[in-house]
């Protein structure tokens, strides 16, 4: 069995390859295959000149099943690659992704989510015959439906302004300084995918020193984004031509930065547990101090048992923060407020970051 090429651009057939390598050794596939385009004559814009589409042999089939084959075998080397709890993402267009999912459920893949990428600047539809065709279509999933699979939730959260990352991505496709060419001037691929695109894609699902396997390496974007990034790569293709691209381009990608700038934000869920009894246990909260709601309209007294109690409701903090705004569930923490000596109202939720700080192991 040969050993993992780690950090390299290799050459040969992916699928061969990934059969070759140790299996549930790798920890992330992203893989943009071919689309089978299925393309027919050439393309002109209304000024006449030539649209450069995708032209070259490997994205073309014989046939439907031909194609299905070829997923079939690709999808299943894979799977056989990922560890028990590794991800893989795919990415197609209409023409290719329905079909790939099919596969990806037949083999025992568990699929996560479908992400819809949004191009801000799609080529337009120069026939005018069909919708200008404007996204892609990447599906995410698990090796199986029990896999403890690695999402950095809290660090698409803080990508997005502190908002949940949505499964619909905008941002523009490969041009302008991004795109790479030739000596020719034209594209040194067709299909050049954006870094934004794949910063994203592994920042979610990997952690530093984790490995990361494209089977369609190109010009080498996943594995430069990966180099970058901190997680340990291998990219393959075929063609010797991109060979050479996607070997410079890493080349010249510098290493990642310190452990701390690459690292996911860490994440609340496994934060160390506070009750809310701890901080009156503790003396940050004394039995009778009155705690406020952010419109000032409700109080509430803390109980010696860190339970408190309003007007009319006693219980948790969550139960009469609830009660009292007839909701039917609150985050106690967030909603009661705290006069601080200085005289300003914070939530809560500081007293209990302060504890959890002092349960957090000290880092170097």
């Amino acid at each position: 069995m040969a050993k993992l090429p780690l950090d390299r651009i290799v050459e040969g057939d992916c699928i061969d390859l990934m059969r070759s390598w140790p299996e549930e050794s790798v920890d992330l596939v992203f893989a943009d295959p071919p689309y089978n385009l299925q393309l027919s004559g050439e393309l002109h814009r209304p000024n006449n000149t030539r649209v450069s589409g995708v032209e070259e042999a490997w994205d073309r089939f014989d046939d439907f099943s031909a194609y299905d084959r070829f997923t079939f075998d690709w999808l299943t080397a894979a799977h056989r690659l990922l560890k028990p709890d590794g991800t893989l993402w795919v990415i197609g267009s209409y023409h290719n992704i329905f079909r790939v999912g099919k596969t990806l459920q037949d083999i025992g893949f568990w699929i996560l989510n479908d992400v819809i990428w949004v191009k801000t600047n799609p080529m337009p539809n120069f026939r005018g015959k069909r919708f200008t065709n404007a996204h892609e279509t990447m599906i995410w999933c698990s090796k199986s439906p029990t896999s403890k699979y690695t999402f950095n939730y809290d660090s698409m959260k803080a990508l997005n302004d502190d908002l949940q990352m949505r499964s619909d991505w905008t941002m523009p496709i490969c041009s302008g300084g991004e795109r790479i060419k030739g000596a020719d001037g034209a594209k040194a691929h067709p299909t050049q995918k954006p870094e934004g695109l794949l910063h994203r894609v592994v920042m979610a699902s990997s952690n530093p020193g984790d490995v990361v396997v494209d089977p369609f390496a190109g010009t080498g974007t996943t594995a430069a984004v990966s180099k970058r990034l901190g997680r340990r790569f291998i990219g393959i293709d075929r063609e010797k031509d991109y060979l050479a691209v996607a070997r410079e381009r890493v080349r010249q990608t510098p290493e990642a930065g310190d452990a701390e700038a690459i690292s996911p934000a860490p994440s609340k869920r496994k934060e160390p547990r506070v009750p809310f009894g701890s901080l009156v246990e503790r003396g940050l909260l004394s039995p009778g101090e009155i705690l406020e709601s952010p419109c000032r309209r409700f109080t509430a007294k803390v109980r010696a048992d860190g339970t408190i109690i309003s007007s009319a409701h006693r219980g948790s903090i969550h139960q009469v923060g609830a009660a009292v705004q007839g909701a039917p569930s609150c985050n106690g923490w967030t909603y009661w407020m705290l006069k601080t000596d200085g005289g300003k109202k914070v939530p809560i939720d500081v007293l209990r970051q302060k504890l959890r700080s002092e349960a957090m192991p000290a880092t170097a």
